[in-house]
């Protein structure tokens, strides 16, 4: 049995994207609006959001941005119903913001690691639970994709990474763990655990240049990832047939060993 990579079965339904401002959330979104997709960028910045979706104006589907913290619960739980009563059920979740803390653990420092764990973590599986019970309740059929990382399969040795590793792990887990609650349930929805390798957005640059005398990453050259790389393998794992689920995709730069 042959198929193309098509997005045809979610035209015109509910995409959210978290973490949709910048690098590959923002690679997402329009991705998904280009094959006519309703995506609803989440972001705390959301005129950036809103910048995106006027470049987008005229293409299949349509951006629309809504302010969000997600270190703040009941911020997300107030954007999810807000999402469901003025745009409808929601038909595919993408987890995908994330952040990166320079702090080590055996001296670190804890509200860095709480930052961590509320967004990479705590913040992905609360996304889960409003989404289901939205597909649930509506009785459609769905996609979660989590964006996780190679970090979190196999710990390399960068100083300072801190708990992203460990929250990225705890993706690894949380999905699997989705995944099988779903099948108990006999649910209509699939989930994907996506991890890239290092990829060219601001999330390195941004965590280290919060920390006095590490501002010289940009003299850094790192070669990695586009965030365009990363919307393509989301857009393969969308388009496969119903019977198929993608549990885990991981995805390299060809030669780099993470």
């Amino acid at each position: 049995m042959s198929y193309s990579i098509s997005l045809g079965r979610f035209v015109g339904k509910v995409a959210v994207v978290t973490g949709a401002s910048a690098g590959i959330g923002e690679a997402i979104a329009k991705l998904l609006v280009r094959n006519g997709v309703i995506v609803v960028g989440v972001a705390r910045r959301g005129e950036s959001v809103r910048e995106h979706a006027k470049k987008l104006l005229g293409e299949k589907g349509v951006l629309h941005a809504y302010e969000c913290d997600l270190t703040k619960q009941d911020e997300i739980l107030r954007t999810f119903k807000k999402i469901t009563t003025e745009l409808g059920s929601i038909s595919i979740l993408i987890n995908n913001a994330g952040v990166l803390k320079v702090s080590g653990i055996i001296d670190g420092d804890i509200e860095k690691w709480k930052a961590v764990i509320d967004t990479n973590v705590m913040a992905v599986a609360t996304g889960i639970r409003e989404a289901v019970a939205s597909i649930k309740a509506h009785n459609i059929k769905g996609h979660i994709i989590n964006i996780n990382s190679t970090a979190g399969h196999t710990v390399v040795d960068f100083p300072n990474a801190g708990f992203y590793p460990a929250s990225k792990f705890a993706v690894t887990a949380l999905t699997e763990s989705v995944r099988l609650e779903i099948n108990r349930e006999k649910l209509p929805i699939k989930i994907t655990s996506l991890s890239p390798g290092y990829v060219e957005t601001d999330i390195v640059k941004v965590a280290f240049s919060e920390v006095s005398g590490n501002n010289n990453w940009d003299k850094i050259t790192v070669k990695g990832l586009h965030a365009r790389d990363i919307a393509d393998a989301a857009l393969y794992v969308l388009s496969t047939p119903e019977h198929v689920n993608v549990k885990e995709l991981t995805v390299m730069l060809q030669g780099s060993p993470v």
